[in-house]
């Protein structure tokens, strides 16, 4: 499974490029439950899924015919597939382990992980009978492989959100969250939960959230993958915000092979940043929040233990604008299929906008940046 992973998903192997840009056909694996779980959990997720199913029978009696050329691997079949190369056919061998005992006991095994594995794969699974000729086999495997999965949501939706501090973020993630039952990630959450259960990771990001201090990019995204990793984010997706906030981190993320399927830029000025954020508080007590002219406390006993936290100040909000800014035009031209959004509107509405986006079916293939299309 390892290896697998690697092969497929990882960017120091060479093959991970052609597996990303081209796809893939994987064949001979999983044949258990586990094995099916274990490629989950490293991100392999199958877009098609093919059960070959005949007769126990006819099987058998295949596998008896079955022949293997010693010195290519090729095999062939008595009936079915015989080597044109009359040198080929005589130096055809039978596979030792090709007995009818060994057969029938590999077949008792697949019948008892059959199930397991229908239902693991059930949305993207097609069963076919495989006790008929091959060219016509290959031609409903074709047909399935190039169908497209109806669904309301995008499958296995990866969505970033990039825009400045106060543009509604978290919320439209959550919405999302919520709508889809995808991963919600927010990044600075993310790292604080890691700091709080005092692992080896989280006593050496601590000092730097105790101190204010940016965590360092490969702690960030080594605590990053890890998460994106976990079954539930491969097998419903994600929704990440305050991660990348610039282009190295952006470019980390994709040497990762963590590759988002929607971007979106919620705009705002920064007019509007202020005015929406630096007049927000928060009553201690109730942790309900309250706007200065949006949504006032309700009493003035409410009003008066009104707290505002120190980086909504004008100055810190000013500051941390300058930095979003400072890097949002890059970040914009290494994800140029993004989708701007207008902020300044109601959450709702503005949800509304981003779901429009989230269920247009997604391209048959991915561009990678810096190819040319075809």
């Amino acid at each position: 499974i390892f290896l697998l992973h690697c092969a497929i998903s990882r960017p120091w192997f060479g093959v991970c490029r052609l597996c990303c840009v081209q796809g893939w056909v994987l064949e001979g694996i999983p044949q258990t439950h586990r094995e099916a779980v274990s490629l989950q959990e490293a991100g392999v997720i199958p877009d098609h899924v093919v059960l070959l199913e005949a007769p126990d029978a006819v099987l058998i009696e295949r596998s008896h015919g079955k022949r293997v050329d010693p010195i290519t691997g090729d095999i062939y079949h008595v009936t079915f597939i015989w080597p044109e190369d009359n040198e080929v056919a005589h130096r055809l061998e039978r596979q030792t382990s090709d007995s009818e005992e060994q057969g029938v006991t590999q077949l008792m095994k697949q019948h008892q992980e059959v199930t397991a594995l229908r239902r693991t794969y059930q949305y993207c699974l097609k069963s076919i009978d495989a006790d008929q000729p091959f060219v016509d086999v290959f031609d409903q495997v074709l047909t399935y492989v190039l169908s497209r999965h109806r669904s309301v949501a995008p499958h296995t939706p990866r969505v970033l959100l990039f825009g400045p501090p106060g543009s509604g973020k978290s919320l439209q993630a959550k919405l999302i969250s919520q709508k889809y039952n995808t991963v919600n990630l927010c990044c600075s959450e993310l790292l604080e939960a890691v700091c709080a259960d005092a692992t080896s990771m989280g006593e050496l990001i601590k000092p730097y959230l105790e101190s204010g201090q940016q965590v360092p990019d490969s702690m960030v995204l080594q605590i990053l993958t890890d998460r994106l990793s976990k079954l539930d984010c491969t097998t419903r997706g994600w929704v990440l915000h305050g991660f990348p906030r610039d282009l190295e981190q952006a470019e980390k993320l994709q040497e990762a092979n963590f590759i988002p399927s929607r971007v979106f830029f919620l705009e705002m000025t920064d007019d509007v940043v202020i005015e929406r954020v630096s007049l927000t508080s928060v009553d201690p007590v109730t942790g309900d929040r309250y706007h200065s002219l949006y949504k006032p406390a309700p009493s003035p006993k409410v009003q008066g233990r009104l707290q505002f936290h120190p980086k909504d100040s004008e100055a810190q909000l000013l500051q941390r604008l300058k930095e979003y800014w400072a890097n949002s035009s890059s970040l914009q031209a290494f994800y140029p299929e993004a989708v701007h959004i207008s902020a300044d509107q109601d959450p709702h509405t503005v949800f509304e906008s981003l779901e429009s986006r989230l269920v247009v079916p997604l391209p048959k293939s991915l561009p990678v940046k810096g190819e040319n299309s075809t």
